[in-house]
């Protein structure tokens, strides 16, 4: 699936609509209420009108068999949690990109598999490193420039 000619921000509300898409691959708007009413204690015409914004922006297909509506995804779970975090590493200064990944790695639960993948990955990225990265930063945005002059 390709993002290309979408909109894929989504909004906070609208990730939460996401899920319950991508865990069901096909959902009526019927399971999505369900599951977020519960969840989140919103109304049936709030979920209404994030799906329809999610239909708007083609980040989701509808059809309609019969009386149902159907939702499946335009894009898939990991892509858009890929364009997340690059719009968060985007956000901040090359210089922080691998003190914020440490402190993700340190604030979450990993099993033996996501350590050994982790291990293989900066094993391989050892081979590219750099002595410093540069900041890519606009004078005045970090505090790299401080202590350069």
């Amino acid at each position: 699936m390709s993002t290309i000619g979408l909109n894929t921000y989504i909004t906070d509300a609208e990730w939460e609509v996401m899920r319950v898409v991508w865990a069901n691959d096909r959902v009526t708007s019927k399971k999505v209420i369900t599951v977020l009413q519960e969840k989140m204690d919103w109304t049936q015409s709030t979920i209404k009108t994030i799906l329809g914004r999610l239909v708007e922006k083609g980040v989701l297909n509808t059809e309609q068999e019969g009386r149902k509506f159907i939702y499946t995804a335009n894009i898939e779970a990991t892509e858009a949690v890929m364009d997340y975090a690059e719009d968060i590493f985007n956000r901040i200064c090359n210089k922080k990109v691998g003190n914020v990944i440490g402190s993700i790695i340190e604030d979450h639960v990993l099993s033996f598999d996501d350590i050994d993948q982790l291990e293989k990955i900066l094993e391989m990225k050892k081979s590219f490193a750099v002595e410093e990265v540069d900041c890519n930063c606009p004078e005045g945005q970090c505090k790299c420039h401080l202590h350069h002059h």
